[in-house]
């Protein structure tokens, strides 16, 4: 049986920020190229959870950003906290939007894409469009802004699959740019990180109830 493939991904010497914070809840900022939780291997071990329980030691991951992914997370601080956020997110409660460029003038200007994933095992961990083993799977687009080269789209995705963003935007013919997975080479050679970024998250609190928005602008040009 072939063995998984171990990353060692390069420190991330970016800071992550502090959004807002009370006794149930963080609302943080994960730079890109921050891993969301540590990996496997000793080289791995930096995290955006690990650096945060440096300073809050109650702290509990709730839901994940791709490595190279950067915006907005939760963090419970407690493990009733902890129970009631993943429940909102298993049952679709939260709401996420993502900023990102693509490459190429998006057309129509706003859509849903509709197309089942499973993950790419001998490409792993890439994930590709699949009609009889894939699960359900949809992104709502919309174009913020257009040219030829390169378009900007705030992407609300209504399922949270595995690279869904990434491979949903390829799939139309329009990779995010800088993904190393999914992008053409242009694409690809476009940006430096992957121009993704996740840029509000609508949820309730899980103590109060009350309804809650975090908003975290993009770090890049879009």
């Amino acid at each position: 049986m072939s063995q998984a493939t171990e990353f060692i991904v390069p420190a991330c010497h970016e800071s992550h920020r502090i959004l807002y914070e009370d006794d149930d809840l963080l609302a943080v900022s994960k730079p890109a190229g921050l891993l969301s939780v540590p990996g496997r291997h000793p080289a791995n071990r930096d995290s955006l959870i690990s650096r945060i329980q440096q300073q809050y030691a109650d702290a509990l991951i709730v839901h994940r950003l791709d490595m190279a992914t950067s915006g907005l997370m939760l963090i419970a601080r407690n493990k009733d906290s902890h129970r009631r956020l993943s429940q909102q997110f298993e049952r679709r409660q939260i709401t996420k939007q993502y900023h990102a460029v693509v490459s190429g003038c998006v057309a129509p200007a706003q859509g849903m894409i509709d197309l089942p994933l499973a993950c790419d095992w001998p490409r792993r961990p890439r994930q590709h469009i699949n009609f009889e083993h894939g699960k359900s799977a949809q992104t709502l687009y919309e174009c913020l802004r257009r040219s030829d080269s390169h378009s900007t789209l705030l992407l609300s995705p209504i399922t949270g699959r595995s690279h869904q963003l990434r491979v949903h935007c390829a799939s139309i013919g329009h990779p995010i740019l800088g993904c190393e997975f999914y992008a053409h080479e242009q694409a690809r050679q476009a940006s430096a990180r992957l121009l993704l970024h996740a840029s509000a998250l609508n949820l309730h609190h899980p103590s109060t109830g009350k309804a809650i928005q975090f908003t975290c602008p993009p770090p890049f040009a879009v």
